[in-house]
């Protein structure tokens, strides 16, 4: 039988030692649902695109994702583009307009407005279908960014996959305009995988102690802010230190 050798933080490591979990157990079947959720992104990224099915097709994926994925279709098809690409997929989450992810940029000081405003200066990211073409496919980076959304899901240890798991798959992916957008408004990577923590944390924690509903954007972004602004500091200072400020 291969061997996949598995690296462990030395805390966790000893952790599992004292508990005496099965680490082979717990990696087979961790992959065998990664390998699954993955096998599916494929199969839908090669099939033709319809949006009536879409639920189907991606189980995993909650409802307001599903959504963003079905606008994004929409836009594509509106444009008359021959593929659905990253560009359309951040339009369709832009314009569901009420997901985790939008509040993870407003925490971030990024306007989703303000991409949009990107969004729609571009250039069309795939060319125009030919006439008579059969529905159009998610293109590579698209394909790309969707496998890497169940990549980040499966590393938070989520079964879900929200929008904010899709915005991290859109910044994640180095080629797609949609990724080249949101990093040029500062969605850096790791930056925005610590805001999606928080705001889940922060999601969690609200409701957790409001006696009325306490998931608005404001307080969402507040309790992301509170977790982000030692994150942001340091920055600050290395950048400082790096003289890669104006100060």
């Amino acid at each position: 039988m291969p061997k996949i050798n598995v690296y462990l933080p030395d805390d966790l490591a000893d952790a599992v030692k004292e508990s005496g979990v099965s680490v082979s157990a717990v990696c087979q079947r961790a992959l065998e649902q990664a390998v699954r959720r993955v096998t599916a992104i494929r199969q839908t990224a090669l099939a033709d695109l319809v949006a009536d099915d879409l639920a189907a097709r991606l189980p995993h994926f909650t409802a307001r994702a599903v959504a963003a994925v079905r606008l994004g279709i929409e836009r594509a098809a509106a444009q008359q583009a021959s593929e659905v690409g990253t560009a359309h997929l951040l339009g369709g989450m832009l314009a569901e307009g009420t997901n985790l992810a939008l509040q993870v940029l407003r925490a971030m000081e990024i306007d989703p407005a303000n991409a949009g405003r990107l969004l729609d200066s571009q250039s069309p990211e795939a060319p125009e279908a030919a006439a008579g073409s059969t529905r159009p496919q998610f293109s590579q980076t698209a394909a790309n960014a969707l496998e890497l959304a169940v990549t980040e899901m499966t590393a938070l240890g989520h079964n879900y996959i929200g929008c904010e798991h899709l915005l991290l798959g859109l910044v994640a992916e180095p080629d797609g305009t949609g990724g080249q957008i949101l990093r040029s408004l500062g969605a850096e990577p790791r930056l925005t995988r610590r805001a999606v923590t928080a705001a889940l944390a922060g999601y969690v924690h609200l409701q957790s102690q409001a006696a009325t509903p306490a998931t608005t954007p404001d307080a969402v972004a507040r309790a992301v802010r509170q977790e982000l602004q030692p994150v942001i500091q340091r920055l600050e200072r290395l950048e400082q230190q790096a003289g890669l400020t104006d100060d």
